[in-house]
């Protein structure tokens, strides 16, 4: 792939910082399907920047017919080994992307802040890969969440949408609140249908990971974080789009 980004580095952990945390992959992961299940189509599936496969093998039991476009080829490496079916891997950034057909369903979660032109790949979704009636499912990390109020606060970030130097090495380039997003994806041509959060979160995801090792955090605790950031979407984790296709031009 010819460009000056490395999408296998940047999947790398850094020495301060994981690419992905245990609270990502036991809490955030089902509380996405969970999200999402209420509004799936029938049909086809398109993730959008699978990584090594964890949410994907989420999204197996639900569907037969499932695409995943990935940048890192080490990343789909390691997804292959996790996901045993049918699914199909397509190694290629989005711009360059060219797929075979349209997805009733499409999946891109925690990956549009790290595009470099993400209201482009947005509109190819709308005008080329939405199947008639497809959903969009849109999620990402949300800068008004309470654990980066607090870091704010601590003077460790400059401000709520602050792109830190461990999230830039992990190809960050922007952090998304919930007016921003819809602003892109309606500039994209996207209809948004549903608005949301996913977990109300007031810890780091270090911190979590140590909390989920002890019998602290009660699997009741966490639906009541997943109950209130249905409440208050704005202070949650991650935030979440539901889109549907607009007018193509």
């Amino acid at each position: 792939m010819n460009n000056k980004r490395d999408y296998n580095a940047e999947i790398l952990d850094t020495t301060d910082h994981k690419y992905a945390y245990g609270f990502d992959f036991d809490v955030i992961h089902p509380y996405m399907i969970k999200s999402f299940s209420p509004f799936f189509n029938k049909g086809s599936l398109l993730e959008l920047g699978s990584f090594k496969g964890d949410f994907t093998k989420r999204l197996t039991p639900l569907f037969e017919d499932i695409t995943c476009v990935e940048a890192s080829d080490i990343a789909i490496e390691h997804a292959k080994k996790k996901v045993c079916t049918n699914v199909k891997f397509i190694n290629s950034r989005f711009e360059d992307a060219d797929l075979p057909t349209r997805y009733d369903n499409i999946v891109i979660t925690h990956v549009l802040e790290h595009l470099d032109d993400p209201v482009k790949i947005l509109k190819r979704i709308n005008d080329e890969w939405l199947a008639e009636g497809g959903k969009l499912f849109l999620v990402c990390p949300n800068a008004n969440a309470p654990s980066r109020q607090i870091a704010v606060k601590m003077g460790l970030i400059t401000h709520n949408a602050a792109v830190t130097p461990a999230e830039e090495a992990h190809g960050h380039l922007c952090t998304y609140s919930l007016d921003t997003l819809e602003r892109d994806a309606i500039a994209a041509g996207l209809k948004v249908a549903h608005r949301s959060g996913i977990f109300f979160k007031a810890l780091a995801n270090f911190q979590w990971d140590r909390l989920l090792q002890t019998d602290i955090i009660s699997t009741e605790y966490l639906e009541g974080c997943y109950q209130i950031g249905q409440q208050y979407p704005d202070l949650c984790s991650s935030i979440f789009l539901l889109c549907e296709q607009g007018d193509v031009k």
